[in-house]
């Protein structure tokens, strides 16, 4: 039993919902007027779905109207029609005399003692959409919508963000507060944007904000009552609760803080990984970049960078993983013939992985608001996620082979290029990943179906790999896709996955999305490039098919080989061949943990050493052209990009992560006089 607001409705009318025997849900509106007796109006009937605990336990009517969600007893979100005309509604009052009558109110019969008399003349409907389990066995807590969303919460420690797609529920995504609070109650919008969760901690009632990332409020109750209220204000907040019978009240003044935030971080530990996503031009605000961070406290941030204000903006974060965010790729459509384009702003996919052997994958829509503070609103819909334990629990016949291990980590992610073409049946997406168990695993998703599977995996590294990344062919003889791997002993391997591509695609196709693991087979071509650990890598392609493979180590070292690709046209096989090898030892004091290639002639390196340094590649020498030092200690990744400036002049940004985030600005290639080293 519980009371509704229902949008729309008088204030002397409140909606009231009652699970009853079978699985029948009534509503009813009780209309209250002074001086004169209740009324109540039988205004609809639902069945529930059958399981064990058959009763609704939270419910809540969508603004856009004839709609009603509930959560019920089992953990499911249901999706009922709603029609709040009086027509066929079925009324019943009491007279203050004692005589009690009821009519239908679409009559002038006299009235009966009950509405629930008649509430066989209204039909019974059933969900229109039903997400069986969503919230695990022990059941929805509350339902809400804000902000043209549905927002659920439940007891498994995480509340849903949903919306309504062609009259269906769809979860956009899942958040998971903070670690230890199992029991979310419920969820409350601030009118400055902030988000309350409300729920139980232990033996605590925890009041929990989700801009600042912590407890602002933490009352000692006993923990995980049933029936309980807060209420809050900018002076004093109180929370009543029932316990053992009598009603306690907890009441106090608000204190002020003796503590203020002066830079808000962006994550609780070291940033691992990071991505540009692009540069978005918003009316009336300087141009901004969006990034995407990944870290070691298991969460994924997508923020903003005002080159004016030089203040980074978190968006939004991700919060899906179980263990740390230690690899990010993104697929971003070319044009708009692909798929997920939108010109309404900035649209990716995002595939984050780490610890746990979990990979997961959203689709991120980036576009400018004025309005807003960051200038920029970004839309996030969780489309798939895989870990290897549940891929194992689903193999026939596993008893006979040996188990992966569940503590197996992602280092690298690489989305394989070519792949979404006319060539392939359906539009699946391949995914190449480094493993830290020794392997090289391909994966296949295809948005339609949301699904995200392993395809293909090889132990050929015999070690941890590193670093994977993928490359296109795509000149005489037809496309290819290929991919290079690099290990903890130094090798690195290139690999041609064109047809392991298309027979992948044939096998999902044919079998519907299910399929046995294909073998990888062995790489074309095996580099020792280092002595140790590969800890950055990256391809650029030049012309006449040839390729500049450039590569960090763990002891200080760069290495750069120049391949050339060739595909015969009698037999078509790929022929992979090393036309050039350049070292340099000791280019860093430190381990090389980002390189990347900005110019056939010119690389960019950063190391531990926080130093940042301008290579010069020319055949047989690699040469210093600048070095500039950077402020991250403990530095795990960089990523680059070029801006033409207004004048016509190419410039360099680059973005570097660690114990902390930093952009450098405005690095310009040498002059052609100037390339040669002094």
């Amino acid at each position: 039993l519980g009371w509704v607001p229902r949008p729309g409705q008088t204030p002397d009318t409140t909606a009231l919902v009652a699970s009853g025997p079978d699985g029948e849900m009534l509503w009813m509106d009780v209309v209250h007027l002074p001086g004169q007796a209740p009324t109540v109006r039988l205004m609809g009937r639902y069945l529930l779905p059958p399981c064990k605990q058959r009763w609704h336990t939270c419910a809540t009517f969508l603004p856009q109207g004839g709609l009603l969600v509930c959560g019920d007893r089992r953990g499911s979100l249901l999706l009922f029609p709603c029609n709040s005309s009086p027509g066929g509604a079925v009324e019943s009052t009491s007279i203050a005399n004692g005589s009690t009558e009821a009519v239908d109110a679409g009559s002038g019969s006299k009235w009966e003692p009950s509405c629930l008399l008649h509430k066989r003349h209204l039909p019974l409907e059933v969900p229109v959409s039903v997400l069986f389990g969503l919230h695990g066995k022990t059941g929805v807590t509350s339902v809400t919508c804000h902000g043209g969303y549905i927002y659920s919460t439940g007891r498994d420690g995480v509340y849903r963000q949903l919306r309504l797609q062609a009259g269906q529920l769809q979860v956009l995504r899942k958040h998971r507060p903070c670690k230890g609070l199992q029991w979310i109650e419920e969820l409350r919008f601030t009118m400055d944007g902030d988000l309350l969760v409300l729920g139980f901690h232990a033996d605590n009632f925890v009041v929990w904000s989700s801009r600042t990332g912590e407890n602002l409020h933490c009352i000692p109750c006993g923990g995980g009552h049933r029936s309980w209220s807060y209420w809050s204000n900018s002076s004093a907040e109180a929370f009543a609760f029932i316990k053992c019978g009598d009603v306690m009240l907890y009441h106090c003044e608000a204190k002020p803080r003796e503590q203020q935030v002066l830079l808000a971080s962006l994550h609780r530990r070291e940033i691992t990984c990071v991505r540009r996503l692009g540069t978005l031009e918003v009316p009336g605000h300087t141009a901004v970049n969006v990034f995407i961070t990944g870290s070691e406290d298991t969460t994924a941030c997508i923020l903003v960078l005002s080159e004016h204000s030089r203040a980074a903006m978190p968006l939004t974060w991700l919060s899906d993983h179980i263990s740390s965010v230690r690899a990010l790729a993104l697929a971003i459509p070319a044009g708009p013939d692909d798929e997920g384009f939108s010109d309404k702003g900035l649209s990716a996919l995002l595939f984050s992985a780490g610890g746990r052997a979990q990979i997961e994958c959203y689709q991120l829509l980036c576009a400018g608001d004025p309005a807003s503070e960051s200038a920029v609103t970004c839309s996030v819909i969780h489309v798939a996620s895989h870990r290897l334990d549940e891929h194992w629990e689903r193999k026939k016949n596993r008893h006979k082979l040996i188990k992966m291990d569940p503590e197996t980590r992602y280092m690298s992610l690489s989305v394989v290029p070519g792949t979404s073409t006319k060539q392939l049946p359906t539009s699946w997406k391949f995914l190449a990943a480094a493993c830290s168990d020794g392997s090289v695993r391909v994966f296949g998703l295809l948005e339609a179906t949301q699904k995200l599977l392993l395809v293909a995996e090889s132990f050929h590294h015999q070690r941890c790999v590193l670093k994977v990344e993928a490359f296109l062919y795509t000149r005489t003889g037809g496309e290819r896709q290929l991919l290079c791997s690099a290990a903890t002993d130094g090798s690195i391997a290139f690999w041609d996955i064109t047809g392991l591509i298309t027979q992948a695609a044939d096998g999902l196709h044919q079998a519907e999305g299910e399929m046995q693991t294909l073998a990888l087979g062995s790489p074309l071509l095996t580099v020792m490039a280092h002595s140790c650990g590969v800890n950055s890598l990256h391809i650029h392609e030049m012309p006449e098919g040839r390729y500049l493979v450039a590569s960090g180590s763990d002891d200080g070292s760069i290495h750069i080989c120049l391949l050339e690709v060739t595909v015969g046209r009698a037999t078509a096989e790929t022929c992979l061949r090393i036309l050039e090898r350049v070292a340099r030892p000791c280019a860093h004091a430190a381990h090389v943990t980002g390189i990347r290639v900005l110019q056939p002639h010119l690389l960019l390196s950063a190391s531990v050493d926080q130093r940042l340094t301008l290579w010069h590649w020319a055949p047989g020498r690699l040469d210093v052209l600048s070095t500039t030092f950077f402020h991250v200690p403990d530095l795990a990744e960089l990523d680059c990009w070029e801006v033409t400036e207004a004048t016509g002049e190419l410039r360099y940004y680059c973005v570097l992560c660690g114990r902390g985030l930093e952009v450098l600005h405005g690095m310009a290639p040498p002059t052609p006089q100037s390339e040669a080293p002094q």
